[in-house]
């Protein structure tokens, strides 16, 4: 586990990737190594072990912040990127290692940037062009294959008010009091219920108001992030759309759509609430998510990944190699 851990003693944190990403480059071994400016001064890794890779590994190597150094236990490791994803595509690279060994040439690994704050990463590798028929995204699915995961919408949303002295509020208006309005309109909206992908989320964040304590706030921002259903995805945007006027600016900021997904008869399955780089990697016939880990111990401060759940994921990244026709 040497190699994991000087993995893990990089802090990779979104945006301040590229050295890890030039150390991988240097340190993973493959026929073919290639790197790719990301444009944001990121970048991706592809490791192949042929021209023509029938099936592609692909997880990424940023984490959220903060960084956390690892701890390795006698039955898992702890820090920041174990399971989401530096442990994914650690795995990867152990399995396209086993069926390297033992002959098998058509596979490749990408380790991509920026999947935590937009994807950047594979949405520059998809303006390359290229395809192979399987693409393989390693998530913290506890193992699973997802069968379907929701949409994201993300929206910045400007609320304009009117400064004026806080003992007289009716002379002004404020713009919290604003966002406070559009919150309980937004928690009593009706959103259908998806019968397989479940009820619509949402999350606030970049939260700011820099106004006085003493004076109407006359502008709030923040950042609206939704996670959407096949019921509800278009109905959001709608919903959202709707409530811009004078006083409330709309910027929508990208996302992408609930998806099915490519499973395999063998493995367990399920669906899930998270997003990936999946729908941002284009060209490839079907695509799996499957990885060791759990998502509620992802972006937490105790974050971990367990040995026999990494030891699984080689196993399954194997079998799904020698299983795809």
């Amino acid at each position: 586990m040497d190699l994991f851990r000087q993995i893990l003693s990089y802090d990779s944190t979104s945006g301040g990737e590229r050295e890890l990403g030039k150390w991988l480059a240097e340190h993973l071994d493959a026929p073919y190594v290639q790197t790719f400016d990301v444009g944001d001064g990121t970048l991706n890794v592809l490791l192949r072990w042929s021209n023509y890779p029938r099936v592609v590994y692909c997880s990424h190597m940023d984490t959220v912040p903060p960084y956390i150094p690892p701890t390795f236990l006698e039955d898992r490791v702890l820090g920041r990127g174990t399971c989401d994803a530096k442990g994914q595509f650690y795995a990867m690279y152990r399995a396209c290692q086993r069926l390297a060994a033992a002959g098998h040439q058509d596979f490749a690994l990408l380790i991509v940037s920026g999947e935590e704050t937009g994807s950047w990463g594979a949405k520059a590798f998809s303006r390359l062009g290229f395809h192979a028929p399987l693409l393989v995204v390693g998530e913290p699915t506890d193992n699973c294959m997802v069968s379907a995961s929701k949409g994201t919408k993300r929206f910045n949303l400007t609320f304009r008010g009117k400064a004026f002295h806080s003992g007289y509020p009716e002379h002004g208006l404020s713009a919290v009091e604003l966002f406070v309005d559009f919150m309980n309109e937004l928690r009593a909206a009706a959103f259908p219920e998806d019968p397989e992908l479940g009820n619509t989320t949402w999350n606030v964040g970049q939260l700011h108001s820099d106004n006085a304590q003493n004076i109407l706030s006359p502008e709030l921002s923040c950042r609206l992030y939704f996670r959407t259903t096949f019921a509800s995805d278009a109905q959001v945007v709608d919903w959202v759309r709707a409530r811009a006027c004078d006083t409330l600016q709309v910027e929508e900021f990208g996302g992408d759509a609930p998806a099915h997904y490519y499973t395999m008869p063998g493995f367990p399955t399920k669906p899930v609430a998270f997003g990936s780089d999946a729908p941002h990697l284009n060209d490839f016939t079907h695509k799996i998510i499957c990885g060791p880990g759990s998502i509620t111990v992802a972006h937490r401060d105790d974050e971990f990944l367990s040995l026999s759940d990494f030891q699984q994921a080689i196993n399954n990244y194997v079998k799904i190699y020698e299983s795809y026709h």
